[in-house]
């Protein structure tokens, strides 16, 4: 069975997305909203890859949760902080918030499309603690997605048009 490339794709898929998140979250630290709410969906991704490590090594591939180490520090972390500062509100940071979160809900479209095949493939091989994993992580997933596009319809007409 290659249900071992699934875990892994959407390993990086769930890393991918917990990344953006926390990138999201520093580059537009002025939106407090955004700030805590993307370190929040951050840990969610987080959690996602390391509940997929008991299956990883059954099928015979290697995931890690490992840390979120952005969250805490680290040289790119001061650097978008500080840009966050200088932007704050003016409205170059508004278009950089869109194009962000039209990257964000594409990012948690993959890992939701990856929740998707392996869910498949969990019940296919009959893999009911998997099938679990997958009704239990994706919901969140999908949340993710869900607020990524409603930023974008909340916030579009007025960062385009003012």
């Amino acid at each position: 069975m290659r249900i071992g490339v699934a875990i892994d794709d959407l390993a990086s898929a769930e890393g991918r997305l917990a990344e953006a998140l926390l990138e999201l979250g520093e580059r537009h630290k002025a939106d407090h909203d955004v700030f805590h709410l993307s370190r929040t969906l951050a840990r969610w991704a987080h959690a996602h890859i390391a509940a997929l490590e008991p299956f990883a090594a059954r099928y015979a591939t290697d995931v890690e949760a490992g840390d979120l180490g952005r969250e805490h520090g680290g040289p790119l972390h001061m650097l978008r902080e500080k840009g966050a500062e200088l932007l704050g509100r003016r409205p170059e940071a508004g278009l950089l918030l869109l194009r962000d979160m039209r990257a964000l809900h594409l990012l948690a479209a993959e890992a939701s499309a990856n929740w998707t095949i392996l869910g498949q493939a969990a019940q296919a091989a009959n893999e009911t603690e998997l099938l679990e994993c997958v009704s239990r992580c994706h919901p969140e997933t999908l949340r993710t997605m869900r607020w990524a596009l409603n930023k974008l319809k909340e916030s579009a007409p007025q960062i385009l048009t003012t």
